[in-house]
């Protein structure tokens, strides 16, 4: 093994047995030394949860893969803390099978979240998610090659501290590249109601069909035009401005006596 090459470690939602995830681990082997830590099953929509009340269960898979029952973040803080020689130089989340635009999914999402785990470990870091064609096929090859060059440049250029790139690629034809803001994919979520065979209730969440909302430079927009996005995520989500704008100096005048 050349150690010359730089340490990339790969994780997604999907799990360690995703077609893209092989696709592009086998893609890397030739510009880095390439490790997979990923879920055994899928794990999507669960943020940056950890698993801290229970244990976890590791299984090597293949030399450098490794399966855990857990979170994308437990993926990520495992490789780290335990199952890697070093500190990788590059994170790489995905790529998702679906998109993962706007605040809402890049909220939601557990591919962002395992490259938001990252950036929180002081690691470049980068979400890749990857949409279908109007036939609902994924186009990993295409995908795979767009995301090579990508990485080779994001290798060369690391975002800085604290910033998280979400990119997300769209079927062919691709008419280029944008980096833009967060847009919003408004859900109208459907709880539907069932009876088990025991007939006790239950409910499955559906999201239905969103609504893709902003302006012509937020990714929602920009990516059904055929470019792919580029959305540099901050982990400091604090409002600077509501800072200096929402006060509570009065607040213990107006209770008089109550405060304690």
């Amino acid at each position: 093994m050349n150690t010359d090459k730089p340490m990339i470690l790969l994780t997604n939602d999907d799990g360690f047995f995703s077609e893209g995830l092989e696709i592009l681990a086998r893609t890397l082997q030739d510009i880095a030394q390439v490790y997979i830590v990923a879920p055994d099953r899928e794990k999507s929509a669960i943020s940056l949860a950890l698993s801290l009340h229970r244990p976890l269960r590791v299984k090597e898979v293949r030399k450098n893969i490794y399966a855990i029952d857990g979170t994308p973040a437990d993926c990520v803080y495992m490789a780290v803390q335990k199952l890697l020689p070093r500190k990788p130089d590059l994170l790489i989340s995905g790529p998702n099978r679906g998109p993962n635009l706007g605040q809402q999914d890049t909220a939601y999402s557990g591919t962002v979240a395992g490259a938001v785990q990252g950036t929180f470990l002081q690691i470049p870091s980068v979400a890749f998610s990857i949409l279908h064609d109007a036939e609902k096929n994924f186009h990993y090859e295409n995908a795979v090659k767009i995301a090579l060059i990508l990485i080779k440049k994001i290798l060369k250029n690391p975002p800085k501290e604290g910033i998280t790139l979400n990119i997300n690629i769209p079927p062919p034809p691709i008419r280029g590249i944008k980096v833009v803001k967060l847009g919003q994919k408004r859900y109208n979520p459907e709880i539907i109601e069932k009876t088990d065979p025991r007939n006790r209730t239950y409910f499955w969440i559906g999201t239905g069909q969103p609504r893709a909302i902003g302006d012509e430079n937020s990714d929602v927009k920009v990516i059904k035009e055929g470019y792919i996005t580029v959305t540099p995520l901050h982990t400091d989500k604090t409002d600077y401005p509501s800072i200096e704008n929402i006060s509570f100096q009065n607040i213990f005048l107006s209770l008089d006596n109550e405060v304690i």
